[in-house]
């Protein structure tokens, strides 16, 4: 009945922020664990990215294998910060007006690497989307560091100018 009521007079939008914000405090962690989770997550995601550039030259398959492993590379790579920032922070920084759109491409980018590789077949789209995931998760972090991205402008500007 409460329920009802909650959702009658509008105040039931909440429930979802309110569940998110209940698992992230039940899933505190200690600093110690944090570093520990996020070393194992990167050091995995740096791991299959090697991994799939090894792949490469794999003859017939090695282009599929190799969009496969630096995707999941680069999947865990950005899971491994969830552990420093916990996952409401994470999100909330991934959509910060600063960081939508290299999110939005990064994640199309990856999306788009497996279609390409496992439903059309299709291995020169899967390498291009490997490179446009390289350079939107690049975009990406360079959001971390202050200046970073007006750095490079700048260098690419004079660069040709």
């Amino acid at each position: 009945m409460d329920k009802l009521k909650k959702v009658l007079s509008g105040q039931d939008g909440n429930d979802d922020l309110n569940v998110l914000q209940s698992a992230n405090e039940a899933s505190t962690l200690g600093w110690g664990t944090r570093v520990k989770g996020f070393l194992a997550c990167f050091v995995s995601g740096v791991l299959c990215s090697l991994l799939g550039t090894c792949l490469l030259w794999v003859p017939k398959t090695g282009l599929t294998l190799f969009a496969v492993f630096y995707s999941l590379g680069n999947i865990a790579s950005l899971l491994s910060t969830v552990f420093l920032m916990g996952p409401l922070k994470q999100l909330k920084r991934m959509c910060d007006k600063s960081r939508a759109l290299a999110t939005g491409i990064m994640i199309t980018c990856l999306v788009l690497t497996f279609c390409a590789a496992f439903w059309w077949k299709n291995r020169g789209l899967a390498l291009l989307f490997c490179i446009l995931q390289f350079l939107a998760f690049t975009w990406y972090s360079l959001s971390y560091i202050p200046f970073a991205r007006d750095a490079i402008i700048k260098l690419f500007s004079a660069c040709f100018k």
